[in-house]
């Protein structure tokens, strides 16, 4: 899976789960900052992640912007095909 389509999948959980316009949900956006998710909100993103793309994810407080998503799914989906 590229990044592009990491980057799809997580805008497209975003834009559902915290009811933001896809256009807000950029690579630099912070998720809590910019979006306006709170701890909850940023479990059941992961919770999402991990049914979609069949991982196991960790809500840290590490992933603050939408680029460390992507990057923490990325290197996680690696380690899985590894």
């Amino acid at each position: 899976m590229t990044e592009q389509e990491i980057l799809q999948k997580v805008q497209d959980i975003v834009v559902d789960e915290l009811d933001v316009e896809a256009s807000d949900v950029t690579l630099t956006a912070d998720i809590k900052d910019d979006l306006d998710a709170d701890s909850l909100d940023v479990f059941e993103i992961m919770n999402e992640l991990e049914d979609e793309l069949d991982l196991k994810l960790e809500a840290s407080e590490d992933v603050r912007t939408i680029q460390d998503v992507v990057n923490y799914v990325k290197k996680e989906l690696d380690a899985q095909a590894k």
